[in-house]
């Protein structure tokens, strides 16, 4: 008989994600089909394993003197596996998937399903410090195919690297300069920001909580957070007296009542999700203000 093939995705994080190593069955909710199998694993020694003991055992240790000049720290490495649960008998069918991968479209997929665990991790341990990931901020990137217990622990028959989108900019390949002079108007503010001359917006968290939810498809998630959003920026940014803003604040103020609206809908406990297009249009429109709040050199209120 034929090996019975899964596909897979797999990515590899320079820190731990969070849940504990294992293998994950994941469905949708009230669904009896898996929709992927999520394989964890740490490689390499876990800096909490190492440092071992009782809390106040850490502390004794912490309290030693160490070199001027100690060595880098060792760091686990997390990895990723994301498993199609639908078997392939033909090698030549996996095979024809891989040579077809649209990498982006598979590292998002995979990225989003990971991420909807990650999330489901951060509710279940009451662990605010549990982040989701992007593609680009892992170490590789694969896709391939294996039998049953190969990929079950992360392993392979075959497997191709996969560049993440991104990484090229992150490298400093920046295409036609406009990306590269954002990334320089970024740094200057960060540079404003830690030297106090700055002070950020509420509604710049704010925004970017939502948007991360609205990405990750949480659509309540991101109704609600986006009102808050609203709610505080429209007041910070009148607060300014920004000519050059003064349009941008009046599309604003005409979109919070549909983003009050879909916050409405977020929290009436029935089957209707929230327009995640009026979610979107209201969420870039909100990041379009603040982009041009800063894009022309120092932002209002500034100290010298």
């Amino acid at each position: 008989m034929a090996a019975r093939l899964f596909l897979f995705v797999q990515f590899e994080f320079p820190w731990e994600l969070g849940p504990p190593d294992g293998r994950y069955v994941v469905r949708a909710p009230g669904e009896s089909e898996p929709q992927h199998v999520l394989v964890l694993n740490t490689l390499g020694a876990s800096p909490r394993a190492a440092r071992g003991g009782s809390a106040r055992t850490r502390r004794l240790r912490s309290a030693r003197a160490v070199e001027p000049l100690p060595p880098p720290s060792s760091v686990a490495i997390a990895r990723a596996t994301i498993v199609d649960p639908v078997p392939l008998s033909a090698e030549r069918q996996a095979r024809a998937w891989l040579d077809g991968l649209d990498a982006e479209r598979e590292l998002s997929k995979a990225a989003g399903a990971l991420n909807r665990a990650l999330y489901l991790h951060r509710v279940a341990s009451a662990d605010p410090f549990v982040r989701e990931v992007s593609p680009p901020q892992a170490l590789v990137a694969r896709a391939g195919w294996g039998e049953g217990e190969q990929v079950a622990d992360g392993q392979w028959l075959h497997a191709r690297e996969l560049a993440a989108a991104g990484r090229g900019r992150r490298r400093g390949r920046w295409p036609g300069g406009r990306a590269h002079s954002a990334a320089l108007r970024s740094s200057e503010r960060l540079a404003q920001l830690l030297g106090g001359r700055a002070e950020p917006l509420l509604c710049e968290e704010l925004v970017l909580r939502a948007r991360l939810d609205l990405d990750e498809g949480r659509l309540r998630h991101a109704a609600l957070a986006l009102q808050v959003a609203y709610a505080a920026a429209l007041p910070e940014l009148r607060a300014e007296a920004q000519q050059a803003l003064a349009v941008r604040i009046g599309e604003l103020t005409q979109l919070q009542n549909g983003v009050q609206t879909q916050a409405r809908v977020a929290g009436e406990h029935t089957d209707q999700l929230p327009d995640e297009e009026i979610l979107r249009h209201a969420t870039e429109r909100l990041e379009a203000a603040l982009r041009a709040r800063t894009a022309y050199g120092l932002e209002p209120g500034e100290r010298s």
